[in-house]
């Protein structure tokens, strides 16, 4: 896997119900190395952080195999990398691969793969059409969030190296289905309750939502 894109974005003023609201999902490729912090990227713009950056988000990854895709379906969009929020676009990602708790050396920095992305308003927003959260869904290439497990710069060209699996066989991909899935498959709970690199309001809300059925 390589990094084809580095990409920061700046505050930008959207329309939201009828009300001005700031986001940062607007990205575009930066020429310059960026560096990966424990909570976010430096320099890079994120306004809600109830739901973005932190240690489990500290990063976006996404795909760029999968930018064809969506050009396909978007034609008349301006595209350049950055498009999906992303902070790195690289070549190769593939989510049904990337276990959860994977660390992967990128740039000098060390990162550990954590959750899908999964999609908000804001995605419909910078696609200036809401149906892309529902296609975005259902395509099932949701792309990646990392922890920084060691701070470190990263730029375009940089491979990116496994250096060592998660012995929890939990993928991004089985995941990200089963997040939307209406019958939760067993085997997939099991892994998902055992998984030490999942963030812990994550298995308390699967908890939960068990309890309840």
């Amino acid at each position: 896997m390589k990094v084809i894109s580095t990409n920061l974005g700046k505050s930008t003023t959207i329309q939201w119900n009828g009300k001005e609201e700031q986001t940062g999902i607007y990205k575009y490729p930066t020429s310059e190395a960026i560096q990966l912090l424990k909570e976010d990227v430096a320099k890079d713009t994120v306004i809600d952080r109830k739901h973005h950056g932190g240690t489990n988000k500290a990063c976006y990854l996404y795909s760029a195999d999968q930018y064809p895709y969506w050009k396909n379906l978007y034609p008349d969009l301006t595209w350049d990398w950055g498009m999906f929020g992303e902070n790195l676009t690289i070549e190769g990602l593939n989510e049904s691969e990337l276990r959860i708790g994977d660390t992967y050396k990128i740039g000098t920095a060390l990162v550990q793969i954590t959750q899908p992305r999964e999609p908000c308003y804001k995605l419909g927003i910078r696609f200036n059409d809401s149906k892309i959260i529902k296609q975005f869904v259902q395509h099932n290439y949701p792309g990646t969030y990392i922890k920084i497990l060691e701070p470190g710069a990263v730029t375009a060209g940089d491979e990116m190296v496994l250096i060592s699996q998660s012995e929890n066989s939990l993928t991004i991909n089985q995941y990200y289905q089963f997040l939307f899935s209406k019958n939760k498959d067993p085997e997939v709970v099991q892994l998902i309750l055992s998984n030490d690199a999942l963030p812990e309001y994550k298995k308390e809300r699967l908890r939960n939502s068990l309890k309840t059925q």
